[in-house]
């Protein structure tokens, strides 16, 4: 009768669960598993978050870019208005200093240099025709660069975007403070002016006549 228990109990034994040695190997699979997936989920994340903060950048550029065709944004100090650019040389503007920028406040709470939500949009305009620091009887070409507000932080120094590399969404995360996130051009008619008609009589040459 008792070697017959004993038989049972050998017979039981393979089915009494998991011993200590197969908790501690299948937690270190798991561990090195988690291990070779973090950083393909990180860049994941990195990624996603440059991606949204580019599609908000380029929004705020929009805004700036209606805000100037509609004349909502003034020629005069202060008001973001965009900067001249060198001769000839509408990429070549310099980088932005804070009382030439217009501000985007995307979290209602002003465009602080600790924040980087808000936008902070550079605008360089190019019209070899005009003199002065008013090129709206004439239209311009334009330049819209856009930062993020904690770009004009204490101890950040921007770099000249022409000859910078440009930011990549691809595994950018928090991107580069020193570069702005958008970079775009197009053209502002002259107020009261078809848009077709302003940049015609912008370029033409000699006697052509713009529609």
């Amino acid at each position: 009768m008792t070697e017959q228990k004993q038989h049972q109990n050998l017979s039981q034994a393979p089915d009494g669960g998991y011993t200590i040695i197969e908790s501690l190997v299948a937690m270190i699979v798991v561990s090195v598993l988690m291990i070779a997936i973090a950083p393909v989920m990180a860049f994941s994340v990195a990624t996603r978050v440059q991606a949204r903060r580019t599609e908000l950048a380029t929004q705020a550029a929009r805004t700036y870019i209606d805000a100037l065709r509609t004349g909502a944004i003034k020629p005069v100090q202060g008001s973001g208005f965009p900067i001249p650019a060198p001769a000839n040389d509408l990429a070549g503007a310099p980088v932005p200093t804070l009382i030439d920028t217009y501000c985007v406040d995307m979290d209602g709470g002003g465009c602080a240099s600790t924040s980087n939500k808000d936008f902070l949009v550079q605008g360089a305009w190019l019209n070899k025709n005009v003199t002065g620091t008013d090129p709206t009887s004439k239209g311009y070409q334009l330049l819209v660069r856009v930062y993020r507000a904690d770009s004009f932080a204490s101890g950040v120094t921007l770099k000249a975007p022409k000859n910078a590399t440009k930011q990549s969404v691809v595994g950018s995360g928090l991107g580069d403070r020193t570069m702005p996130v958008v970079e775009m051009s197009t053209e502002i008619p002259a107020i009261g002016t078809p848009s077709h008609s302003s940049i015609c009589n912008r370029l033409k040459n000699g006697n052509t006549v713009c529609p």
